[in-house]
């Protein structure tokens, strides 16, 4: 196929995935925020949230990943002549993830009495914890969304998502100016005034996303199904038989990221908050491509149920040129503008140094982080999630981490040695997740 045949699968990739893509940098952009205005209040306070929300983000990224293994069931389900049939995934759904919320925000919790001994100087330890806590309150609703919001993706529908997503953050950023700064009458909260306003945004999200069904008719049958189906063990068991091995996958993926972090706190807390700055902006990149790769898996996941395999093959090239020709812009801008993107989050200039240094680096692992992310969600649109559970360990735990501390402080290449271990990592990931597609593909064709 030429590149004029592929416009018009260009226009159904993005017809469902810049929905994705506002929602998935409305989550970001919730730390970003945060981020942005913790950085003006001190480098200590900005420092503290960055160890918090690498250390949440474990907890995190494994919730939301168990939701997303909801979207290919659905997806692989959906028939436009019986849509309400889905409807029984969302209920079963639900359960699942509300249950294992309250489980890791149990075992999220405990980890407090750890963080004091993760190389971090006490200062940034004492102002991290409280934070961090109102940050694993917030799990509960926001898996909650995640539930609604995965399964709405499955039967084709992202708009709803983006748009709540889009509300909550301009909560977010209200109240962030309200609570950290101590506004109209409000108390200079610091810190901890960013996470309230997160978990205020948080809750009212999955209430946003309820009331919105009930007024829709075309969306109220799939909730009224949903409400007479039965809890089901082998919808449940499937539901977690996918969606575990993704959150694992994810946890994997960011504990990467997350120990990277902390050995960068090894160095100094101007490189921890350095990381942190570079890290935003290249999340920000991230969660475009995650988009765009959700709306790959929705996809791949109709194709695969209609047993189309040609639309599967064609929906996967799409959503990779145009990750490459996005992510390689962006790595050109990170190198253009390295000098002047820090100067949003902070004025301090050691650390604009570091994060100006970091997004060099950074630069040269978009392209592999766009092409494994559109590859993976490609697998996760076929079902296939165990395998490229042991590839993203191999990759980010085998691969990426030891070279990270070799390079940093065997070699003594310092904070750039740390990055240039994640380029290791993701491009292992990129390779390795191409040969495992390239085997399910001639399968699909037998």
């Amino acid at each position: 196929m030429s590149i004029s045949d592929y416009l018009p699968v260009y226009r159904k990739n993005l017809a469902l995935a810049i929905p994705v893509i506002f929602s998935q940098i409305g989550q970001v952009f919730v730390n970003l925020a945060d981020n942005m205005m913790v950085g003006h209040v001190g480098t200590t306070e900005l420092a503290a949230a960055s160890f918090a929300i690498n250390v949440f983000h474990i907890g995190m990224l494994f919730g939301l990943g168990i939701t997303i293994g909801l979207t290919p069931l659905v997806g692989q389900s959906f028939s436009p002549q019986n849509p309400a049939r889905s409807g029984q995934w969302l209920k079963n759904g639900i359960l699942v993830y509300f249950i294992a919320s309250i489980l890791l925000c149990a075992a999220m919790s405990s980890v407090v009495l750890f963080m004091n001994r993760m190389g971090q100087s006490e200062e940034v330890v004492r102002m991290a914890i409280p934070y961090y806590l109102i940050q694993v309150v917030s799990l509960v609703p926001l898996m909650l969304f995640f539930a609604f919001k995965q399964f709405f993706e499955g039967v084709g529908n992202t708009k709803i998502a983006m748009v709540i997503t889009i509300i909550a953050n301009l909560i977010n950023i209200g109240l962030n100016y309200l609570l950290i700064f101590g506004k109209l009458g409000f108390p200079a909260l610091g810190l901890n005034g960013a996470g309230y306003a997160t978990l205020v945004s948080r809750v009212v999200m999955p209430i946003i996303f309820v009331l919105v069904v009930l007024n829709r008719k075309t969306f109220r049958l799939y909730l009224t199904e949903a409400v007479h189906a039965g809890f089901e063990r082998l919808k449940i068991r499937r539901i977690i038989s996918i969606g575990f091995p993704i959150g694992l996958q994810m946890v994997i993926e960011v504990l990467s990221f997350s120990l990277g972090a902390i050995m960068l706190g090894w160095i100094s807390k101007e490189a921890l908050a350095g990381h942190q700055v570079a890290m935003s902006m290249a999340t920000m990149t991230y969660m475009i491509s995650v988009g765009l790769a959700s709306g790959t898996t929705i996809r791949v996941s109709h194709a695969f149920g209609a047993n189309d395999r040609n639309e599967l093959k064609h929906a996967v090239w799409a959503s990779l040129h145009m990750v490459v020709a996005f992510m390689s812009l962006m790595g050109i801008l990170f190198i253009l503008l390295r000098n002047q993107l820090p100067l949003l989050f902070t004025s301090d200039l050691s650390v604009v140094a570091v994060a100006a240094g970091l997004l060099i680096v950074g630069a040269f692992f978009q392209i592999s982080d766009g092409i494994q992310v559109i590859l993976l969600g490609s697998l996760r649109g076929m079902a296939d999630v165990r395998i490229p559970m042991v590839i993203a360990f191999f990759s980010y735990i085998v691969v990426s981490l030891p070279v990270s501390y070799l390079l940093a402080f065997v070699f003594r290449l310092g904070y750039v040695g740390v990055w240039i271990g994640f380029v290791f990592g993701l491009s292992t990931a990129a390779v390795l997740f191409s040969f495992r597609l390239k085997k399910q593909l001639r399968k699909f064709g037998h």
